[in-house]
């Protein structure tokens, strides 16, 4: 089994599954073309989807099942994933998530993976019920399914009335984990490490603005109000931001990853950063006539968009001449703002939007006090004998 990239006459992609024949896996290819076409996934979610189909058809094929039987023993198929390593289950299609290791060592995935493999078995399952293909007993033996009676009243419907809820059967205990975020004293920094009002205006949209780097290189002048007020522009967001716009075709590569547009305000800081950056813009005649943000100011083709690797170059340049060991990831700077809104009260739905992300539970992870948090919420807590004084 191994997962294969189909090109249509449109040009648009998707990846599928091939078994051994090289012919196509039906239930796999009718679940991946639909989270790709019918829900409008990216071609890189089907790979990435596709790499964890191969490795439950593959599972199946070596244990004798057909797939619908595998969906049954989803148990033994996470002991399989836990501990056969690549000389018994293959290539992984997705990069760096193999451990050379044999069965009886210790685990050669972690739980993330394990549960996000998973996650995909039990998406092909459901859509393969839905669509008629297999039979709808598979669903009882993926969830959980139980009548909310006994909950609480604070947790039912406002009339008292139960529902239903589900949750999976198989699944491994994730260990939280701190996110990986740059701290406030690195963006500093590489702030000051930066050498033009370019950089700096590229690391403070990352770092203030929650901007991924394909969303950075791929920013249009026509994107970017700052006035006051834009309703002359055609817009009815109020005072300074910007829209993140996906758009597919651009000549760099750079591709906004949420389909759905959204408007990320702008603070005083990072609007005063893009005033400083025409100025240095307005120098160089070959970027005026543009409508990329970032263009190359200093290197030839003068005004041709910022590639994708640049912001990557640009933010280890600055990280090298202010003495950061290691360099943050442009994506850590995103990180940063995220964890920045959750601690200065920001809820998670209002993060949701700025980050883009389609499943508040992408944005949960943000949500996981680190110790120092932790330490500071005690350290909040007023003394007793404080309390007795304030007559409380």
């Amino acid at each position: 089994m191994r997962a294969f990239l189909v090109r249509l006459p449109s040009g648009a992609g998707y990846w599928t599954v091939l078994d051994e024949e090289l012919a196509v896996v039906p239930a796999a290819d009718a679940f991946l073309r639909h989270l790709r076409f019918g829900r409008d996934g990216a071609e890189s979610t089907t790979r990435a989807y596709a790499g964890a189909i191969a490795l439950f058809l593959r599972w199946c094929s070596r244990t004798g099942r057909d797939w619908q039987a595998g969906a049954a023993q989803l148990g033994s198929f996470m002991t399989w994933l836990a501990h056969a390593g690549p000389q018994v289950s293959g290539i992984d299609a997705v990069p760096g998530a193999m451990v050379l290791a044999g069965p009886g060592t210790a685990p050669t995935r972690s739980p993330q993976r394990i549960n996000a493999v998973l996650s995909t078995v039990r998406g092909m399952v459901v859509h393969a019920v839905a669509e008629g293909t297999a039979p709808g007993s598979l669903i009882r033996l993926l969830f959980e399914v139980a009548e909310d009676a006994d909950l609480p009243e604070a947790a039912r419907g406002e009339d008292g009335s139960t529902g239903w809820r589900v949750r999976a059967r198989h699944r491994l205990r994730e260990p939280d984990r701190p996110v990986d975020r740059a701290s406030d004293a690195d963006i500093v920094a590489l702030l000051r490490g930066c050498c033009s009002a370019r950089d700096r205006l590229v690391v403070l949209l990352m770092a203030r603005a929650g901007l991924r780097r394909g969303e950075v290189a791929g920013l249009r002048r026509s994107d970017v109000h700052l006035l006051a007020d834009s309703r002359e522009l055609g817009c009815g967001v109020a005072r300074a931001h910007l829209h993140v716009v996906r758009r597919p075709d651009n000549p760099n590569g750079a591709v906004a990853k949420s389909r759905r547009e959204r408007a990320v305000p702008l603070d005083f800081l990072v609007v005063q950063a893009f005033d400083s950056y025409e100025f240095e813009r307005m120098r160089v005649p070959a970027a005026m006539a543009g409508d990329f943000v970032f263009v190359n100011l200093f290197r030839a083709p003068l005004g041709a968009p910022m590639r994708l690797d640049a912001v990557n170059d640009l933010v280890a340049a600055a990280a090298r001449r202010a003495g950061i060991d290691p360099s943050p990831h442009p994506h850590q700077l995103r990180h940063a703002f995220a964890s920045n809104v959750l601690d200065a009260g920001g809820s998670l739905e209002e993060a949701q939007n700025l980050l883009g992300h389609a499943s508040i539970t992408s944005t949960q992870v943000y949500a996981h006090p680190d110790p120092a948090r932790l330490r500071a919420a005690v350290d909040a807590v007023p003394s007793p004998r404080a309390q007795a004084e304030a007559g409380l």
